[in-house]
């Protein structure tokens, strides 16, 4: 009798010794049956979830447990986010840097109305803690804001990099630290300590 070798049986894939049918099996057979299989369904496992799905999922959750102030900040971001993707002229993706561009931007808008807002004493006292929770929020998906110290060191070290050396060039100054610090940074705190530094 003709005894029929496992890399001849219907269904084996060439250049398998094991004669397995990958398509046919499990993903822990799969990755048993052939190391490289094993490596694309650990990647596939351990895929991160990326700050829009999170974003997503914080919402649902906070329906689910009537969290309104919750949902109604994450409502606010997924519809500057929605703007984002459909601007005209738009050809990118919306990833986890430009849905931190838009938290950021809207922590910035907060950050202004706050001090607007806290300036009007008692009778705003309701408005001001509801923009303090939105902004504490925001934080929660922001790099950490960089403390005095911290903002200076950098400030001395671009004053230098750059060759800045006059009050009437902290606009250049800003911009380049904007650049690499946006979230971590506000524009007037960086010419603040800029022309401090400056001025000795």
């Amino acid at each position: 009798m003709h005894r029929v070798r496992a890399a001849d049986q219907p269904g084996a894939p060439a250049g398998d010794p094991r004669g397995h049918d990958l398509r046919a099996l499990s993903g822990a057979a799969r990755a048993r049956a052939h190391p490289a299989a094993r490596g694309r369904d650990r990647h596939h496992l351990t895929r991160a979830v990326t700050l829009e799905e999170e974003l997503n999922a914080t919402l649902a959750q906070a329906i689910r447990s009537q969290d309104l102030r919750t949902a109604n900040v994450v409502r606010i971001l997924k519809t500057r986010i929605a703007e984002r993707r459909t601007a005209k002229g738009f050809t990118g993706r919306v990833d986890d840097a430009l849905v931190r561009d838009v938290i950021a931007a809207y922590r910035r808008q907060l950050q202004k109305a706050l001090a607007e807002y806290e300036g009007a004493g008692e009778r705003a006292r309701e408005r001001v803690e509801e923009l303090r929770f939105e902004l504490a929020f925001c934080e929660r998906y922001l790099p950490t804001r960089l403390d005095e110290a911290a903002l200076r060191a950098l400030v001395r070290e671009r004053l230098t990099a750059l060759g800045v050396t006059d009050v009437r060039q902290v606009g250049r100054l800003v911009g380049d630290v904007l650049r690499t610090h946006r979230d971590q940074v506000e524009a007037a705190e960086v010419r603040r300590v800029a022309e401090e530094l400056l001025r000795g």
